[in-house]
């Protein structure tokens, strides 16, 4: 996936190279897109007059639509953005049909499981992803819980290896496509893209995930991606040394994002609201937390404010039992803290949300063993299938899921085999 065409260039095997100012969102941005897809490039931080000169061959910062990224074969993009790069890259692609057998939407865990085993058994399958591959548990620096890896295995690369086995079946992977509206007719899944294009299958899952919770702050998007970062920050770990930086939130993802970014920052804080965290962090991450010495954890603890000019510089930090409050100085700062699914295309349709806005699946549906009134088939809801026929849900985006990378790689599978049913009932 890191490859360019024309392997005869001298430069071939030379890294992409990003140039940037530090504190630039869109640098972040390419820096985590370049991290989560798994292309080795290099950052040079280009801080005054003199570094653009001597990198860049150019007299003045001034002078030079920033950020710039280098490619192996030399080509310059100045100011690009993501879906340029992608383009450069080579992975920006038109549907190969007018219509599948199946679609899916989203390539995290559950859709790139879905994905292999789909491809493998014969359908004619798109894998669509809005951003990278392997969703939020691509951000993971590190997972070590999940089957067949005792070393452990980063979010990217792991998604790496599950994009490749898709690819070596045949899947047809569309990424930086967004599916925006989706209308359920004729045995079929019609679905308005934000390009204007439309997708058409016969069958389809779900598997969009969730996005990170905010923190609901009056000045949060002034610091967005300019030290205030959503995800485990595994792009921006690198960037952390000398620094004191803190953690929103007490789960795995959090923990993991703490072990990793304590490797470069010289201290790593975690802000708690409860009073443990045995209740919300798997125990080997405890108990690594709670023996690392550049990692303190605050309990009832939340951040209530964020100050700074162009970027990040002071938290304000509030106990939640006694409301006091202290501003204290970071330059980063990572939240954590769960989310809420991606199901606002389903809202027009008559797929049956939770209140929290997941997709309910299967039994779930059923009231008093009755399947809803929208329902249209004489049979009950397969596992995994929503309150539309055919049209299935897998991971974190479903009502009721586990929110394990496991778990979500064991129902893309167990939806493939659904759909496999589903087909062969309106073939």
């Amino acid at each position: 996936m890191t490859e360019l065409k024309n392997p005869d260039s001298q430069a071939y095997q030379r890294k992409v190279r990003l140039y940037g100012q530090p504190d630039s969102a869109q640098a972040y941005e390419i820096r985590d897109f370049l991290n989560r897809t798994v292309v080795e490039f290099d950052w040079i931080a280009l801080t005054c007059d003199a570094d653009c000169n001597k990198e860049l061959g150019l007299p003045s910062l001034s002078n030079v639509r920033l950020p710039v990224v280098e490619f192996p074969d030399g080509t310059q993009l100045f100011a690009p953005t993501i879906r340029e790069i992608a383009q450069r890259l080579g992975w920006v692609t038109q549907p190969k049909f007018k219509e599948y057998d199946l679609s899916i939407y989203g390539a995290g865990p559950a859709g790139l499981s879905a994905a292999v085993y789909a491809a493998s058994e014969g359908l004619r399958t798109v894998l669509v992803e809005r951003h990278a591959v392997g969703g939020q548990a691509g951000t993971s620096s590190l997972i070590e819980n999940y089957m067949g890896f005792p070393e452990g295995i980063s979010g990217a690369d792991l998604a790496e290896r599950a994009r490749q086995q898709a690819v070596k079946f045949g899947i047809e992977l569309l990424l930086l496509r967004e599916g925006i509206k989706s209308e359920f007719k004729h045995n079929r899944i019609y679905t308005d893209m934000a390009d204007g294009s439309k997708m058409i299958a016969r069958a389809n899952i779900c598997a969009t995930g969730i996005e990170y919770r905010r923190l609901n702050l009056p000045n949060e998007n002034q610091f967005l991606k300019v030290g205030l970062f959503y995800g485990a920050g595994a792009s921006e770990a690198p960037m952390c040394g000398g620094e004191h930086v803190f953690i929103v939130g007490g789960g795995n993802s959090a923990g993991q994002a703490a072990m990793y970014l304590s490797r470069y920052a010289k201290k790593v804080t975690m802000l708690i609201r409860g009073d443990t965290l045995a209740a919300t962090l798997s125990h080997y991450l405890v108990s690594r937390i709670t023996n690392t010495s550049n990692i303190e954890v605050l309990f009832h603890a939340q951040v209530t404010g964020l100050l700074g000019d162009t970027s990040l510089h002071q938290i304000e930090i509030t106990n939640c039992r006694d409301g006091s409050a202290h501003k204290i100085d970071t330059r980063r700062l990572f939240v954590c803290i769960g989310g809420a699914p991606n199901t606002e295309w389903a809202k027009d349709t008559n797929i049956i949300r939770d209140k929290a806005g997941y997709l309910v699946t299967g039994s779930d549906l059923l009231k008093e063993g009755r399947p809803p009134e929208c329902w249209t088939q004489e049979r009950d809801p397969f596992f995994l299938e929503t309150s539309v026929p055919g049209s299935f849900a897998a991971g974190d985006v479903r009502h009721g899921s586990v929110k394990r990378v496991a778990s979500a790689v064991g129902e893309g599978a167990m939806a493939v085999t659904f759909v496999h049913r589903y087909l062969e009932e309106t073939a």
